[in-house]
């Protein structure tokens, strides 16, 4: 790959999106700014699956009070943040966190 090329690959967009406890908000908002994410959204979310059924099919405990941020970011910096999730937030747990990228090709305004 040419430098070039490369160059341009590390300035493609990605659209994060975390789903988390509100708990940590002010935490994520703070770590997310330190790793120069932009344009982070915050939306306060409420779970609606039956507790009963995700501790049946997936193991996992039903938490009322979520958040759902949002954000854009430089491909180069996906690893980090997702790194940064892990370590600091142990999105790598049971019942914590979860966190993905999309790709974004194009982006109109």
């Amino acid at each position: 790959m040419s430098n070039e090329a490369n160059i341009e690959e590390k300035l493609k967009l990605q659209y994060m999106v975390i789903i988390a406890g509100r708990n940590l908000k002010d935490r994520l908002l703070t770590a997310m700014s330190e790793k120069k994410c932009h344009v982070i959204n915050i939306i306060f979310g409420r779970g609606a699956v039956d507790a009963d059924f995700l501790m049946d099919a997936l193991g996992l405990a039903a938490e009322e009070n979520k958040i759902l941020v949002t954000c854009l970011l430089l491909n180069n910096k996906a690893d980090e943040v997702f790194k940064m999730l892990t370590d600091d937030f142990d999105f790598d747990k049971p019942n914590t966190g979860i966190a993905f990228v999309v790709p974004v090709e194009n982006l109109l305004y």
